[in-house]
């Protein structure tokens, strides 16, 4: 059995994405997992991280939270909308702010390698777009998955890491959300 932790990097409650991570959720409630669900927004912490790697700033006690549930679980699901082709600044702040040396990973002195703190963890991405993914891969390259998918977690340990997009999010209607909901919970079902 899995202890999956879901992440949804979208601002506002009323998202596809917020309804993305609940369809998540219940999926994998269903099949027995251990499952929590963290919505960025909810946290209380300042998502600047003022002296970059300079001087260590002490963590929120949502950031604490949310760390011990990241090194608990075995398998992290990331939700959130590409905006300008990245994520949105919370999510960004909250990566930065949580994604440390000396936590997520360490510098190996005289060395451009690094020890890798989240092995053992698998992820997936499930992304939203208004274009479809073709698009956004071929001719933007990705770059919100490869920053969050090569440039963090894997630079953290994080592997296997698959992606799922779900895309132009602008023209869809409700029969087409449905569907999504669908395959997001038997992605849940599924553990994967």
């Amino acid at each position: 059995m899995k202890n999956i932790l879901i992440i949804n990097g979208h601002p506002n409650k009323t998202s596809l994405n917020f309804a993305l991570a609940e369809a998540y959720y219940k999926g994998a409630k269903k099949s027995g997992a251990q499952v929590q669900l963290i919505h960025i927004r909810d946290l209380k912490f300042d998502p600047n991280l003022a002296y970059g790697y300079q001087k260590r700033m002490d963590w929120e006690p949502d950031l604490i939270k949310t760390w011990d549930a990241i090194k608990k679980a075995n398998h992290l699901v990331w939700i959130h909308p590409v905006w300008w082709g990245g994520f949105p600044a919370i999510m960004k702040g909250f990566i930065d702010r949580v994604f440390l040396p000396g936590v997520a990973f360490q510098y190996i002195e005289n060395s451009i390698h690094v020890d890798k703190y989240l092995k053992s963890k698998s992820a997936r991405i499930i992304t939203t777009l208004d274009q479809p993914g073709w698009f956004y891969h071929l001719f933007y390259g990705k770059p919100s998955i490869n920053q969050l998918k090569k440039i963090i977690l894997k630079f953290c340990g994080v592997s296997p890491i698959k992606v799922t997009f779900i895309e132009f999010v602008k023209k869809s209607n409700h029969l087409k959300r449905e569907k999504w909901l669908q395959k997001i919970y038997n992605l849940g079902v599924k553990q994967k």
